[in-house]
C-alpha cells in the first residue's frame, strides 16, 4: 500500500467494498425461493442486469436512469426467472437496500479520518447512501454519489467529481476498492490506487511497472 504520508485524501468505494452489498437480498431471497441453491444463481442474474444498465449509461446507451430504477428493474428479471408473484419486486427492492458495514470498515475509517479526509464515492443514489451509510454506521468527511453527474463508474467524470470534492491534485488521492475495474478507472483519472481483499472482491492483475498497488484487510 503507498505510504499515506504521500496522501492528503482516501477515497473509498462502498459497494461490495466496505459493505456486503448483497446480505439483504440474498436474506430475502433464502425466505422466497424454497430451493436454496438457487440463490446464488439468481443473486448472480440481480447483479448482471445491474452491471450491464450500469455500463449502458456509463456507454451512452441508454439515459441515465438512478439506481432505485436500476434496482427495480433487476427485481422484476429475478422475481421472473424465479417464478415468484410480483409482490415480491417490493420486498427485494426493500431488501437491497440492507448493506450492513464488513467487520472491520467502520474502526478502519474512524483510525484513517483521524489524519486524513475521507471520501465515500458509491454507484449509490444520494438518499439509499445516506441510508446505508447510518445503517452501516460508516462516517465520512463527504459523501459522493455518482448521481451528482448522472452516469455511473467507470465513467471519467466520478473520478473528476471526487478529485474536484477534495480540491487536490489526484496524486495526493488514494482511491481503495474491492473492484479491479473501479481502481483502473480511477488510476486513469490520475488518483492512487490500492487494492482492498473483501468477499466477492475482483482482484486485479499481478502488478506490472503500473501505479496499481494491492492493500489486503479482513474484510
Amino acid at each position: 500500500m503507498p505510504s499515506l504520508h504521500d496522501v492528503d485524501t482516501i477515497v473509498f468505494d462502498i459497494l461490495g467494498t466496505l459493505v456486503d452489498d448483497t446480505a439483504g437480498l440474498r436474506s430475502a431471497l433464502a425466505e422466497l425461493v424454497p430451493d436454496a441453491g438457487r440463490v446464488d444463481d439468481l443473486l448472480a442474474l440481480w447483479g448482471r442486469r445491474i452491471a450491464t444498465e450500469q455500463r449502458r449509461v456509463v456507454d451512452r446507451e441508454r439515459a441515465y436512469a438512478p439506481g432505485a430504477v436500476l434496482d427495480r428493474e433487476a427485481a422484476r428479471v429475478v422475481v421472473e426467472a424465479a417464478g415468484l408473484t410480483d409482490t415480491a419486486v417490493d420486498t427485494l427492492v426493500r431488501a437491497a437496500r440492507l448493506r450492513p458495514a464488513r467487520p472491520d470498515s467502520a474502526d478502519a475509517l474512524a483510525r484513517l479520518g483521524a489524519g486524513h479526509e475521507l471520501i465515500g464515492l458509491s454507484n449509490a443514489d444520494a438518499t439509499d447512501l445516506l441510508r446505508m451509510n447510518a445503517y452501516a454506521g460508516l462516517r465520512w468527511h463527504t459523501a459522493l454519489s455518482t448521481e451528482a453527474v448522472a452516469t455511473y463508474k467507470p465513467d471519467p467524470a466520478v473520478y473528476r467529481l471526487a478529485i474536484d470534492c477534495a480540491g487536490r491534485p489526484p496524486d495526493r488521492m488514494l482511491m481503495v476498492a474491492a473492484h479491479a475495474w473501479d481502481l483502473r478507472g480511477a488510476q486513469a483519472a490520475g488518483l492512487r490506487t490500492a487494492y482492498l481483499d473483501a468477499p466477492a472482491a475482483t482482484r486485479p492483475p499481478p502488478r506490472t511497472g503500473s501505479t496499481c498497488t494491492c492493500a489486503h484487510s479482513r474484510s
